[in-house]
């Protein structure tokens, strides 16, 4: 706070302070809350002073911060190593280890044309409020040196031709991670066909490889705040302070954004599907809370299943429709990725028009399926996409400052979805929610 108000009062001259006061004042308190976030070992906290020794580099030392840009190349690299084999992993695994959807039949029909259509409006409501703020309008980036190539006018028979692979290996040295996820969807239904006794090698091989990446995410993202440090202190050299404004407005953004479909998507479909409002909320209150303290929609689980089936869903639904929500509902994160990708693209100066916007928000919502157990899954698909996408990686750096911040809103909003959409499926196959969980699993 003192250092705050020993650089406002020197840029706005309230009171002369000799020069080099609030620079110390600065540096002293991000060494406090640097010996702070030691004592927790959290990388959250670690990624915002990596933010915020970036923002002071770049501010006190612009000639040294030009230098530090290859900290965020070298990150952006080991983020591009990672989407490929984790998408396929993700996506085979899910699919072929859901095998069971044959058995399950109605249920699994309607779940999955339930997520898709709340997914859909959690898209077109994140594309209305980021036209509408404009958070990425007037910020101004440098080069990355990764920059995207550019995207070459394709007839509207190229561009569909141009999401099927032809080689798999070339797909994914060209990061052509469509084609990637093209691949591994129908890979992973042609294995959900095989006989158990094939399917269950190479399944356990792509669950044993996606479990080996998220543990290769977290590595990757120990590197985080030198990348996300070395990126802003680039951009501020060359920026200025304006662009965390522009950062703010989006966080803002995205709030009111997901505050917009909670109240217009998700309390209608619960009225219409006749969920007792008031009970759901009650029972949802715990494992929302949970998600948005710890960013982490795995920490609310068990307490999202316990609560679903205290308020009367029987354990064969929950057990079904939650985790496979995991893997197809997620409405925050499709949310989010609207808002992302179009600030990128403002940001960057492009401006697309609402059918470019639905096709890059229709890639990116196909492109997550399956990540949610990832640290910080929605913007390593952002980056891993940005240049199959024609967007540039630069601006993707800024998010990562207040990336923390915005995980809290959506996994939140990912885990009340999940519940919900548990919730409803029990209300289409007949069960009354005014039961006790007991008799709800016999009535199951």
């Amino acid at each position: 706070m003192l250092a705050a108000l020993a650089t406002l009062a020197q840029a706005w001259g309230w009171i002369a302070l000799p020069p080099l006061l609030p620079v110390s004042l600065r540096w002293i308190a991000l060494a406090a809350f640097a010996t702070w976030a030691a004592a927790r070992r959290s990388l959250t906290a670690w990624i915002v002073v990596g933010m915020l020794a970036g923002v002071e580099i770049g501010h006190d030392a612009p000639a040294a911060a030009l230098h530090l840009q290859i900290l965020g190349q070298i990150f952006l690299r080991l983020i591009k190593t990672i989407v490929a084999p984790l998408l396929f992993a993700t996506l085979v695994s899910g699919i072929a280890g859901h095998a069971d959807l044959k058995q399950v039949g109605r249920m699994g029909v309607k779940a999955l044309i339930f997520f898709e259509v709340v997914t859909t409006l959690a898209l077109l409501i994140g594309l209305a409020a980021i036209n509408l703020s404009r958070a990425g309008v007037g910020v101004t980036t440098p080069a990355s040196g990764e920059a995207a190539p550019a995207v070459a006018t394709l007839s509207s028979t190229d561009t569909v031709l141009h999401i099927f692979p032809e080689n798999f290996a070339k797909a994914v040295a060209e990061d052509q991670i469509l084609q990637v996820v093209v691949f591994s969807v129908l890979f992973g239904a042609a294995l959900a066909m095989v006989g158990e006794g094939k399917r269950r090698p190479m399944l356990a091989f792509t669950e044993s490889l996606a479990e080996t990446m998220f543990k290769f995410t977290n590595v990757v993202m120990l590197f985080a705040p030198l990348g996300v440090a070395g990126a802003m202190a680039y951009t501020v050299a060359h920026s200025g302070l304006a662009m965390l404004g522009h950062l703010f407005s989006l966080l803002a953004t995205l709030y009111v954004a997901l505050i917009v479909f909670l109240v217009l998507v998700l309390l209608p479909t619960a009225a219409m599907a006749r969920v007792p409002v008031k009970r759901f909320l009650q029972a949802v209150a715990e494992p929302a809370s949970i998600a948005f303290a710890t960013s982490s929609s795995e920490a609310a689980l068990p307490r999202a299943m316990e609560s679903m089936e205290a308020m009367g869903v029987p354990r064969p639904i929950v057990a079904f429709i939650i985790p496979l929500g995991y893997s197809f509902n997620l409405t925050g994160t499709t949310l989010y990725l609207s808002l992302g990708a179009i600030f990128v693209a403002q940001a960057s100066g492009q401006h697309l028009s609402f059918g470019r916007q639905l096709t890059v928000m229709l890639a990116l919502m196909l492109a997550s399926k399956g990540v949610a157990g990832v640290s910080r899954g929605a913007i390593v698909v952002l980056l891993g996409m940005a240049p199959a996408l024609g967007l540039p990686a630069a601006p993707i750096f800024l998010l990562f400052g207040i990336d923390a911040l915005m995980d809290m809103g959506r996994t939140a909003v990912n885990v009340i979805g999940n519940c919900l959409a548990a919730a409803v499926m029990a209300r289409c196959e007949g069960v009354g929610l005014g039961q006790t969980a007991v008799e709800s699993s016999v009535t199951a």
